[in-house]
């Protein structure tokens, strides 16, 4: 939801009215800023598993994993929230994915082995010259 009414919307609540826990629904994992061919090579077995893929944005470089908490319950709530994580509790949703999608902070967004690929060849204009 990336319109401006839900930037109005109290973060006492925001969690209420988010269908689906999206911040529960992915871990991400700063990485080393890749620089030389043999780190993008690395990314790209990465990335080449099920539910991994990569982003760059402001903050540095990252691996997203998409994977739901074991501990949502059925309406998409924390089911351990009075014993939850220091993480979880730390967590700030004063603007958070309700408001707009992670995605459109991202400088650089591979979601798959191909679409990192492209960007490898065209970074490494040798890339194929192996």
């Amino acid at each position: 939801m990336s319109d401006n009414a839900n930037a109005c919307v109290d973060a006492e609540i925001k969690c209420s009215l988010c269908q689906g826990a999206r911040c529960c629904r992915y871990v991400t994992h700063q990485i080393d800023t890749p620089r030389s061919r043999a780190s993008f090579d690395h990314l790209l077995w990465q990335i080449s598993h099920e539910l991994i893929e990569i982003y760059k944005d402001e903050d540095g470089w990252f691996m997203l994993i998409n994977t739901s908490c074991q501990h949502l319950d059925a309406k998409g709530r924390c089911g351990i929230y009075p014993h939850r994580p220091q993480i979880c509790r730390e967590h700030s949703n004063e603007w958070c994915e309700y408001d707009a999608s992670a995605e459109e902070g991202f400088e650089l967004y591979f979601r798959d082995y191909d679409e990192l690929l492209t960007y490898c060849k065209a970074r490494f204009k040798s890339w194929d010259k192996r």
